[in-house]
């Protein structure tokens, strides 16, 4: 089950079990029975296979070494995830994004439960997901939000119980308080004890005899709330960022879910970004390009004066230190480039065509040799990039 060779290590069975225990928790699988079977294989060949004396029993003598024998016990539930990655590993755990390291009942999935010590269920509620809208603006700064949403509360009822009677609340009769069903079963490893999750309450051991109308015995009721998040500085579209504590509810008091917020960034009509940098668009005149001379172009912090210098090309980047976005880690602030697009009037007056066509003849304006000097703006760019 755990797919590791005869010979592999005590590293390479942990590694191997870690994978397969992310991969079919029930925690992270609510519901799928299939993944609850293969969570309790994987538990059964990680306590054969890594412990050296059943080891070597089963090198020896096979399935036989424990037939008759119970496997792991999952009477009291399937454990916590992040309980048994620090036990594999010690401390907290991260994998595949989701930090289990200080949560409760495997509170990283959104939704669940999970058992203490003592054997307590500990109920998580479920995740919210949501959308808030930024202009370059607010992500230039930060910004506080307010987000509309529906969430689950504690039934003021009842308190969450599922009724206001603790007299209505009885063992369950199809699994006598356990919330799990046993079996026996044969497996690979030999003949195992396998628990499953009681369909009657649930898993709860408890059964309400009479529910609270409020709430129809959930413990949980629906309102529409208003929570005002702070956006920080240098968030980018696309990004998820999750505020504890801020989604539904759990019952019986447990542990409240996590409100995620996705950024959507507002495309800007003056700018356009990369990365941390901005890139803003300047026309000027034939006239202002030749002489060279002062713009003010647009900034998050205020108008700022830029220097043209004389013979500007068209496609020219200036680069002002500092006047982009700032890092979403607050180290540094991106760059603003400024790119020059020099106007080329299509109608001129007979006067102004004469002009031309006299300054037409000097060297100055005779462009023979002079091509290589007038980069295109992408490649300046990427240069100034680089």
């Amino acid at each position: 089950m755990l797919g590791v060779a005869k010979t592999a290590t005590a590293d390479e069975i942990k590694k191997a079990y870690r994978k397969l225990a992310i991969q079919y928790h029930p925690d992270k699988n609510p519901g799928n029975k299939e993944a609850e079977e293969k969570f309790k294989e994987a538990a059964e060949a990680y306590d054969v296979l890594g412990n050296e004396e059943k080891r070597a029993k089963y090198d020896r003598f096979g399935h036989a070494a424990f037939d008759g024998q119970a496997g792991p016990d999952f009477s009291q539930g399937f454990g916590n995830l992040n309980d048994i990655l620090n036990n594999l590993f010690g401390g907290g755990f991260s994998a595949g994004g989701f930090d289990f390291g200080g949560f409760s009942g495997f509170g990283g999935f959104g939704g669940g439960s999970g058992r203490t010590s003592g054997g307590q269920r500990v109920y998580r509620g479920q995740n919210i997901r949501t959308h808030v809208r930024m202009t370059l603006e607010e992500i230039a700064s930060g910004a506080r939000k307010e987000v509309g949403l529906q969430r689950l509360h504690t039934c003021p009822d009842c308190d969450g119980k599922g009724t206001k009677n603790s007299s209505d609340i009885k063992n369950c009769s199809a699994c006598g308080g356990t919330g799990q069903y046993k079996r026996v079963v044969n497996t690979f490893l030999g003949q195992t004890v396998q628990y499953s999750t009681c369909q009657q309450c649930g898993g709860e051991g408890k059964v309400v005899t009479n529910p609270c109308r409020t709430c129809q015995g959930s413990g949980l009721v629906r309102q529409k709330d208003t929570v005002t998040i702070q956006v920080p500085a240098g968030v980018v579209g696309g990004m998820e960022l999750s505020v504890r504590g801020e989604g539904h509810a759990a019952k019986n008091h447990g542990v409240n879910g996590d409100l995620l917020v996705i950024i959507d960034e507002v495309e800007s009509k003056d700018f356009k970004r990369e990365d941390n940098n901005l890139i803003y668009n300047k026309v000027i005149s034939i006239t202002d390009a030749v002489l060279g001379c002062e713009i003010t172009v647009p900034c998050f912090s205020g108008p700022y004066k830029v220097k043209i210098e004389p013979g500007t090309q068209s496609g020219t980047a200036i680069r002002v230190r500092g006047k982009g976005l700032p890092s979403l880690n607050g180290y540094g602030t991106g760059d603003l480039y400024v790119r020059i697009l020099v106007w080329i009037p299509k109608k001129v007056s007979r006067e102004e065509k004469e002009i031309l066509e006299k300054l037409g003849e000097s060297d100055s304006f005779k462009t023979t040799g002079k091509e290589k000097d007038n980069e295109s703006f992408f490649d300046k760019l990427k240069s100034i990039f680089e």
